[in-house]
């Protein structure tokens, strides 16, 4: 059955039946788990249409395969407003929730991956870029969740996959079969994986002959024999299960990661997008890479506009919003999550159409883009915790404010303007810790450090794809150096 609310979503996840370990124990429920429900929430407003004016427009588009209205996380970027409306609608989604909403991986690995198919079909004459336009159909159609797994656990960094002393450190294919292929092996830091009906596997690096085992690109359903998740633990989640609002700081909403192993699954051949061209493992790797750099222009920015605003709270009920020094570091927050935004804007607005049809961002600017992203949170958290004070992290609990025979004393020496009622300033505080210290962190600061390639990745990336002779010819030209 499509999934066409958030309530349809939610009740999508309780039919599926997965083996879940949280905490060490069996989770047969997940979207239910107090752990888990926050990061569920956050996923089930991509299927709100909301309040924002704009929000019509850029969560819903038209296929380009079926002509139907579907959910712009399923969608083949078609155009270059295609990729500045992605970026705007994960700004949204960010500013709602203020956290990940876990659906981008998936659409960013659909967008590279339609490129790459149909190239490897030019020269390999394999049949995957059919079969992937059928499986997208499918997935437009349900308006389900895919969650995109790209990074293995990779053992030994030192060495490359078929030189491991256990070959499961990367995925790869165990068994050929003329039904399907059988393939084990392990992601990790997956974004969303208990969130999703679906999960599509690709390579998380560029593959050489000798490697074509591990030059493997599927889909697969979350529930099928062998896939087995563990949950990622993150700073103070256990207070999702103390049942307080106030300790949590962001109730409503939360993100989730974990291990996803694959067991000798079988993949049958309509769900494999590539198996042992390792000439076009690379492609998929670095397109997906500039895809979800862009992202990271969109979402982060969402989740800062909303630290922003609960530093100036924090400003105005502690009675210092006036303070120059205030002022100038709101005013720096909001440059350094602009510049963030503008780059998002920039990688998409230089975009171009691809061999297959679908446009892709400018992959210099989407790697700036991530390279800053990979920065510039780091500091507007560092400013938020400076205007909020220390009180971020020494707050008394909410029984503690529940407890009538101290909660007078907190409600006198924890107020700030007298206008304001303290548990405000205290919610405000929490939310804070929760973005900058806590749970939220892990989805704020780690994921924009690692999520889509750690600084080096940019790096690497900005280096091969500048045109240094270009720039020297010019100053050349200038300076009359024939």
């Amino acid at each position: 059955m499509k999934i066409s609310d958030p309530e349809g979503y939610l009740e999508s996840l309780r039919g599926l039946k997965r083996d879940v370990f949280v905490l060490g124990e069996r989770c047969d429920n997940t979207v239910d788990h107090p752990l888990l429900r926050p990061s569920a929430n956050a996923v089930a407003e991509s299927y709100n249409v909301g309040d924002e004016p704009e929000a019509p427009q850029l969560l819903f588009v038209k296929s380009h395969l079926t002509g139907k209205e579907i959910s712009r996380f399923t969608h083949i970027h078609q155009s270059v407003e295609d990729l500045v409306d992605k970026v705007l609608m994960q700004r949204m989604l960010g500013r709602r929730t203020g956290t990940c909403f876990q659906r981008c991986v998936g659409m960013d690995g659909f967008n590279a991956l339609y490129s790459v198919t149909y190239e490897c079909d030019q020269a390999h004459g394999t049949p995957y870029h059919n079969r992937f336009k059928d499986y997208l159909e499918w997935v437009q159609d349900m308006n389900i969740v895919v969650e995109g797994a790209m990074t293995d656990v990779k053992g030994d960094r030192g060495l490359r996959p078929g030189d491991q002393p256990d070959p499961d450190m990367f995925v790869h294919v165990v068994d050929r079969t003329p039904m399907g292929i059988v393939v084990r092996g392990a992601k990790a830091h997956q974004t969303g994986a208990l969130n999703s009906h679906e999960i599509l596997v690709m390579p998380t690096m560029s593959m050489r002959e000798g490697e074509e085992d591990y030059a493997v690109s599927f889909a697969i359903p979350a529930d099928s024999q062998g896939i087995t998740f563990v949950l990622g633990r993150q700073p103070s989640d256990t207070r999702k299960l103390e049942g307080s609002p106030l300790d949590v700081g962001n109730p409503g909403y939360g993100s989730q990661e974990a291990l996803v192993i694959f067991d000798d699954v079988f993949v049958p051949n309509e769900r494999v997008f590539m198996c042992g061209e390792t000439d076009q493992s690379g492609k998929v790797v670095e397109r997906f890479a500039s895809f979800h750099r862009q992202s990271y222009g969109g979402c982060k920015v969402g989740v800062g506009d909303v630290l922003i605003g609960a530093a100036q709270l924090a400003a105005e009920y502690q009675g210092v919003q006036t303070a120059s020094h205030v002022r100038d570091k709101i005013t720096e927050m909001v440059h350094l999550n602009e510049t963030m935004f503008c780059c998002g804007i920039a990688c998409s607005s230089r975009g171009c159409e691809t061999a297959a049809g679908n446009y892709e961002v400018d992959s210099l600017l989407a790697n700036i883009c991530k390279l800053n992203v990979t920065r510039f949170p780091f500091e507007i958290t560092r400013l938020a915790q400076d205007i909020a004070g220390g009180l971020i992290v020494t707050t008394p609990s909410q029984k503690d404010f529940d407890n009538p025979e101290i909660a007078p004393y907190l409600e006198k020496y924890l107020k700030g303007r007298k206008d304001v009622p303290t548990l405000d300033r205290i919610k405000i505080m929490r939310f804070i810790e929760n973005l900058t210290v806590g749970c939220g962190a892990a989805a704020y600061l780690t994921e924009s450090m690692h999520g889509a390639g750690s600084p080096q990745a940019q790096r690497i990336a900005i280096s091969r794809l500048v045109d240094l002779n270009e720039k020297k010819e010019l100053a050349k030209r200038i300076s009359r150096i024939s």
